[in-house]
Formats: structure tokens, sequence, C-alpha cells
């Protein structure tokens, strides 16, 4: 039996996810080269941004912060530029912090996806196409059989959601607006903290994780760059092997390009990663991270979606 849960771009958390992104590629944008790690919490007409940046680019952030939540919203900054003594080490191609970064791939779903993630994702998507607010989806299933769904949705009537899912999905049970209809949601209702739904943003709460977020992060950051580049590794080896389920793991220590372990398992199997440049400028050129737009990744999950590291 397994449970996956997931979100829409209009929960608080991932809300926050969106403008830490929205900033990052808006430095990108002047200067590839910018470094960038925003920290982003946000509620009841009051976003707060903190972090460090260094770039030649000079992004209006309130401008931008504004044309995601609204003219009304109070908007705090307080960015620093990256310490020196961290740079020091990145400015040689080291890695930017210490981290173990997994990735995963399995052959249950035909984006190399968990079935189970996949499913409370595809849902959740659906549903947000008729209601576009804050929302919620979750599905168990045991085996093959969908045990239970739930779907909490801002401005939605049982009457009218119960029939929308029962067209998308067929469960044993269904649990819809289970704490009753709602009409406040999003940052009216709550705040929401960036990288606050690392397990939304991986694989569901069935496959580990390395434990760093993604979100206002530039690609020297290993928390996210390696974190895609192990999910690419996850599914060469799934397709080279002709494999039921594999999981990478890579390593860093601040400052160092190459990692300190480098390891797969395919269907249990643990063997060396070999064949790839696990240097943080390495994972940028294989990967083509200067042209990916971030603010992309942050809505629906950075895995499984046909990004560079999916294919």
């Amino acid at each position: 039996m397994k449970t996956a849960e997931f979100v829409t771009p209009k929960h608080p958390d991932k809300m926050c996810d969106h403008i830490a992104d929205s900033i990052l590629d808006a430095h990108l944008k002047g200067d590839k080269n910018s470094r960038c790690a925003v920290e982003v919490m946000g509620g009841h007409n009051l976003v707060t941004i903190n972090g460090e940046v260094t770039s030649l680019a000079t992004p209006d952030i309130e401008a931008i912060v504004k044309g995601i939540v609204g003219a009304d919203f109070r908007v705090i900054i307080n960015f620093v530029k990256q310490s020196p003594q961290i740079a020091q080490g990145v400015n040689t191609g080291g890695a930017g912090d210490q981290g173990i970064m997994n990735g995963y791939a399995t052959n249950e779903t035909p984006n190399y996806m968990p079935r189970e993630y996949e499913l409370a994702r595809t849902l959740c998507m659906k549903i947000f196409e008729k209601y576009p607010s804050d929302g919620k989806t979750q599905v168990t299933i045991d085996g093959e059989r969908v045990k239970c769904v739930v779907a909490s949705f801002q401005n939605s009537k049982n009457a009218d959601l119960l029939p929308l899912v029962k067209s998308f999905i067929e469960a044993d049970e269904y649990l819809i607006n289970p704490a009753g209809e709602w009409q406040q949601g999003g940052f009216d209702a709550d705040t929401g903290v960036s990288g606050r739904k690392l397990i939304v943003d991986n694989y569901g709460p069935e496959v580990t994780i390395g434990g760093g977020s993604f979100s206002g992060k530039d690609y020297t950051k290993v928390d996210r760059s390696a974190a895609y580049m192990a999910r690419k590794i996850a599914v060469d080896y799934l397709r080279k092997e002709n494999a039921k389920e594999v999981s990478a793991k890579i390593a860093y220590a601040i400052g160092k390009a190459e990692p300190v372990m480098a390891r797969v398992v395919v269907d249990g199997k643990e063997m060396e990663i070999e064949g790839y440049d696990l240097s943080p400028k390495g994972i940028r050129e294989f990967l083509k991270l200067d042209s990916v737009t971030y603010t992309a990744t942050s809505d629906w999950g950075h895995f499984g979606r046909n990004f560079s590291w999916d294919k």
C-alpha cells in the first residue's frame, strides 16, 4: 500500500517556490553567471525575500513579486552578496555546498515516475483546470487497486467536485473536501515558505531524497543541479539495463568539483556511476541548464515532465 499527495501552484508553499524561481530567472536573464540562493516566505499581504545574490543583473524584484501576488502585498527584500569564503571554492568550479542528491526512475509509468505519485499529480492538474486555486490531492493505492482518493479544492462544491474526480480516477473511496467546502485559501488563509514541499518536488514519500530544496538556487548549488543529474542517470540506467527500478546517489564536498561518492542501484544491484562529468560545470553543460526556465519547474514537480534530465 502506497500514498502520495500533490498540491496546486496556488498552494502557499508553491507560490513561494514560484516567486523564488522567478527571481532566479530574472537574474540569469541579465547575467547567466548569477549566483542566487533565494528564500521566500509569504502570506497575509506580506512577502519576505532573503538570501544571497551575486549578479551583474539588477531586476525589479518588487515588480516581479507583485506581478505574481498582487499590488496590495507589501514586499520586504534583503539580499547580500555570496560569502567570499564560499565563492572562493565555487569560482574554481567546486560545488557550492556539501550534500547528498538522489535520483530515481521506475518502469511503473511511461514517464518513469512512481505510480501513486503520478496518479496524484495528474488528478491535481486536471482538477486545477476547472478550479485554478489553492488545492490538494492524495491517492492511496493497494497493488493495482486505487483504495482512496482525497481532493480538497478552494471554491469548489462537493456536488460538482465528486463527479469530476470520479471521471478521472476510479477508487474504492472518495474523500471530497473532507473538512467541508472552503473559500479562503492561498496566501489569504496560510503562510508559505519556499523549499517546503520537497516530497512533492521529488518522487513522493516512498522514495528517499537528499534533503536539499531546489527553487531559488542556481546550478552551482548541487542540491538542485546534481539532483537533476541523478534523475538523468537513473533514467539512462533504467533504459540501458531494461530495469524495473533504479536509484542514483551523488555526494559532494563544498568547494570540490568531483563528487566524493557516485553510485547507482539497478534492481537491487549496486554499481559505480561511469561515463558522466559530475562536476557542477559538467552538469550545467550536459543538461543545458543555461537554457532552462526554472519557473517552469516550480509548479508541477521537477521530474517526469520532459525536462532535459527526464529524457
